[in-house]
């Protein structure tokens, strides 16, 4: 499956907010989204849209004889409020059954809307009420005339960097290829990876953005005929390093 076509991700964070991703593919997914600041981003973006949705619902009060049904099905006997009604017939035993389990959705989904921070991150819950993203490190490198060219982003522990074509880039020199810097206030500067010509790329990191780039402040891209360099040449593209948290 190719997890860095930005349509497969977005069709995958859709499916996975809406919880019908399941088995596998979600355990897959969830590996991912935690070493992916593009994933991180697009399943936040997804349960942004459908917390409002669930917003713009209004309440509704269940009756008395579901929380009784949810007090049956949950505590034991001598705690119920009423005895359980002995099943006369199969179709009384599984008509019981779907409705305690109708009403432990209805009572998980209002407690979700009560009570989000239970049930996501800090940072998740923050992206609902629009404070802040993902905890990232960032790049907005930028041409001689002060342009955005390149978003460079990577979740704080994660192994993988995304880098985005946000403005149309010159094509580098025959035989040569934009490759990506990380250049700390201290040391030689160290290549991140390659440079894509247009759309964005999901490259892996030789270890956590944590370790590579709390020091790192600055970022550019040189053209080489290398992709991995000793030293940079002449910078094309700079620009800072933050960290967004």
């Amino acid at each position: 499956m190719k997890y860095s076509d930005p349509a497969l991700v977005d069709q995958l964070a859709a499916r996975y907010a809406l919880g019908t991703l399941s088995g596998g593919a979600r355990r897959r997914f969830e590996r991912l989204r935690a070493h992916r600041s593009d994933v991180a981003l697009a399943v936040a973006a997804w349960e942004s849209r459908l917390g409002r949705l669930a917003q713009s619902v209004p309440p509704a009060r269940p009756s008395p004889r579901v929380w009784e049904a949810i007090a049956r099905r949950t505590m034991p006997p001598a705690r119920a409020e009423s005895p359980a009604v002995p099943a006369r017939g199969g179709w009384r035993w599984a008509g019981f059954g779907f409705g305690g389990f109708a009403a432990g959705l209805v009572a998980a989904f209002a407690f979700f809307l009560t009570a989000p921070a239970v049930f996501l991150t800090t940072d998740q819950l923050a992206m609902r009420t629009g404070e802040k993203l993902p905890q990232s490190y960032v790049g907005l490198l930028t041409d001689a005339a002060g342009d955005g060219k390149l978003l460079v982003s990577s979740l704080r522990h994660g192994r993988t960097m995304t880098v985005k074509v946000i403005g149309p880039l010159a094509p580098p020199a025959a035989g040569k290829q934009l490759v990506l810097w990380a250049v700390p206030p201290t040391g030689a500067p160290f290549v991140l990876g390659g440079v894509p010509g247009s759309g964005s790329a999901v490259s892996q990191l030789p270890d956590t953005s944590e370790r590579l780039l709390s020091k790192v402040t600055r970022l550019l891209v040189t053209e080489e005929a290398s992709a991995t360099p000793a030293t940079p040449g002449t910078p094309v593209y700079t620009g800072n390093c933050a960290k967004l948290w």
